[in-house]
């Protein structure tokens, strides 16, 4: 690992600063799809693979309804400054504390409306779009700050808001529909409007302190990598990424960061802070074995079709081929504490979390986390035929 990952998880980030901004948060609040759902799918009903194992079997030893083996970059951003894992919003009646945050993201969500969806054909995963996470968010006020506009601006400015990352199943959505890359350009100026309009919401609530994460490299996916596979070397690039997809994520991502600027003119108050995944995540791509990743960066742990799970996750990049492992999603959190130290003062290491304890209250559906596989690989046979069967 490099010497700057090392430095980072041997030392606490300790940066001083006067701006109540950049101080420290005491709550997340996140919104998003399944890169940052901590089980509000589960709780849903709606079908999700990561309601069985081997999902969650590396930290929690149980499904919790998160899309990986363990934690997600949400999980890790919350432990790393001291903050409980986020409880999800649908299992709310669960007992926890939410003054500290609650996690609105749901599997499959789209930064769109489904009528968007509807009216062009289009199949999607979910109805609990940005949209929805948003009245979610707005009916949970009262509970958490007093209902005068100044409790909640005083509640808030404590308060870190994790939008994203959204936008992907939007795009992903078309692309397994058949759509072209041409008509599915067309989408991203509209996300990129829902997005800021999320933001803009957020921040009338009372919302000050952001971190908007951009999309990953698609073209690195093995999803996609199976659906567009030919012999053209000049589609991949020297990682084995394809790079057509990978231009669209970057100009998804340069749209993004042109429409933050414009946010951060609005509002000179608050700190929007871009989450660049797309590099973060080019660094195991580019170089799987110098992060420890020996089972590749392009090929799935689990998934698409396999018969068992690899022995060690931790060795790999891609989890079930749509979604990443604990320990990629650990590179992708180190990164992005490291690029905004400044809005992290307190944050210390993120291997020093504590083991997890399962609770009662954390209530999840009726066997939920069950040691049965059978389900799960009945998933991985449907995944073999149909790529839709994948969400973000």
């Amino acid at each position: 690992m490099p010497s700057s990952f090392s430095l980072f998880l041997t030392i606490c980030v300790l940066v001083s600063t006067a701006n109540p901004v950049l101080g420290s948060y005491k709550s997340i609040f996140s919104f998003g799809d399944s890169l940052a759902d901590s089980g509000n799918s589960l709780y849903s009903g709606q079908y999700t693979p990561a309601a069985q194992l081997p999902y969650g079997e590396t930290y929690f030893h149980q499904a919790t309804g998160r899309a990986s083996d363990g934690r997600l970059v949400i999980d890790f951003i919350a432990q790393s400054i001291g903050l409980p894992l986020l409880p999800p919003y649908l299992g709310k009646n669960s007992g926890k504390d939410l003054q500290q945050g609650v996690n609105f993201a749901v599997g499959g969500a789209t930064a769109l409306d489904v009528s968007f969806f509807d009216d062009k054909q289009i199949p999607y995963n979910t109805k609990y779009t940005l949209g929805v996470q948003l009245g979610w968010f707005k009916n949970l006020l009262p509970s958490l700050c007093n209902s005068s506009s100044d409790g909640c601006r005083k509640f808030f400015n404590t308060s870190l808001f994790v939008v994203g990352e959204i936008g992907g199943n939007d795009y992903n959505n078309p692309f397994m529909d058949g759509r072209s890359l041409t008509e599915v350009r067309t989408f991203v100026p509209k996300v990129i409007d829902a997005i800021s309009s999320a933001i803009k919401v957020l921040i009338n609530e009372g919302a000050v302190a952001f971190m908007v994460p951009g999309n990953l490299p698609i073209g690195c996916s093995t999803m996609y990598l199976g659906l567009y596979q030919n012999s053209k070397k000049a589609d991949y690039d020297d990682s084995g990424c394809i790079k057509w997809l990978n231009d669209f994520s970057i100009y998804h991502n340069s749209l993004l960061q042109k429409e933050l600027d414009v946010l951060r003119e609005l509002y000179p108050n608050t700190n929007i802070m871009y989450a660049d995944y797309y590099n973060a995540a080019m660094k195991f791509y580019q170089s799987p074995d110098s992060l420890g990743f020996k089972g590749g960066a392009l090929t799935a742990c689990c998934g698409g079709g396999l018969s068992r799970c690899c022995d060690d996750p931790s060795t790999y990049v891609n989890w079930d081929g749509v979604h990443l492992t604990e320990a990629a999603y650990k590179v992708i959190a180190i990164a992005l504490l490291q690029d905004h130290q400044q809005s992290f003062p307190n944050t210390c290491n993120i291997s020093e979390a504590s083991p997890y304890k399962p609770e009662a209250s954390d209530g999840l559906p009726p066997n939920s986390a069950g040691a049965s596989t059978t389900f799960f690989f009945i998933w991985a046979f449907l995944i073999l035929s149909f790529f839709r069967s994948f969400y973000r």
